[in-house]
């Protein structure tokens, strides 16, 4: 039996060599070798998201390009989309350091850099990179999101929720947006039908973050989308309110028992 290797260590100069190769195809001028010897000397001691920012930061200096012409090497690499709902995260991973260079050196750019996010959620996710996004553009990500939410590709239809997720696993929390749960929750509303058994496990993920905060609110709006769509939507209600269904709570309690789950 093989033992487990922790992800961090995918991290390394193996995946650097990897990145000098596939980005010296596209760029002959790419500096691999001092590339390569940077994230080798940097990464030993650190941990995984330690481990991405320095490929980042070290593709940054070598590329020595200005933005938009380094992310226009660096969407080359990206490789086919993901038709399927299984391997975002088991072949996908290559691309957390690309993500994270959108996340750090693309705030002035922002059509260029939702472009690329865009297109990276389709083979891993950009659930992370795009939370400084929400923070420095939130009228303008909140109309990309919208025109999101009704991608024909479920990994973008999925970004608009876990992206926007205020207890993110990994990533720093954030407030709902504009203050405001109802803001969130009018996100979800063409996605909590969505067929995607992938988007929909996104979506009660984002309901049971907000009923921890927002309680009242997330309950209403289940109780509104129940009357418009019925059973349909019995799962991602449930997965959604199974905090409160852990700890006993009488309102959420009576609900699923009136739907009948």
């Amino acid at each position: 039996m093989s033992s487990y290797i922790p992800l961090k260590y995918y991290f390394d100069g193996e995946l650097a060599q990897f990145f000098g190769h596939q980005i010296s195809l596209i760029y002959p001028e790419f500096p691999r070798n001092s590339f390569i010897k940077g994230v080798n000397n940097l990464v030993k001691e650190l941990e995984l998201k330690e481990r991405v920012a320095v490929i980042s930061k070290e593709l940054h200096k070598a590329l020595g390009l200005p933005y938009v012409d380094a992310i226009g090497i660096l969407k080359q690499m990206l490789g086919p989309e993901n038709k399927t709902e299984q391997g975002m995260f088991a072949n996908g991973y290559f691309l957390m350091p690309i993500a994270h260079y959108v996340e750090v050196y693309g705030l002035n750019d922002f059509d260029v850099s939702m472009d690329a996010l865009y297109e990276i959620t389709k083979r891993h996710t950009s659930e992370y990179a795009i939370r400084p996004y929400l923070l420095h553009y939130e009228q303008e990500m909140l109309e990309k999101l919208r025109i999101w939410a009704i991608d024909e590709n479920a990994h973008v239809r999925r970004l608009v929720s876990e992206g926007t997720r205020p207890r993110l696993p990994w990533a720093k929390r954030i407030d709902v947006l504009s203050g405001d749960p109802y803001m969130n929750l009018s996100l979800l509303e063409p996605l909590i039908t969505d067929h995607s058994k992938y988007v929909q496990k996104s979506v009660g993920n984002h309901l049971n973050d907000l009923s921890k905060t927002y309680k009242e609110e997330t309950i209403e709006w289940i109780k509104k989308m129940h009357k418009l769509h019925g059973k349909n939507i019995n799962w991602t209600v449930k997965h959604g309110l199974r905090s409160l269904i852990k700890v006993n709570d009488q309102d959420a309690l009576a609900f699923m028992h009136r739907v009948g789950e």
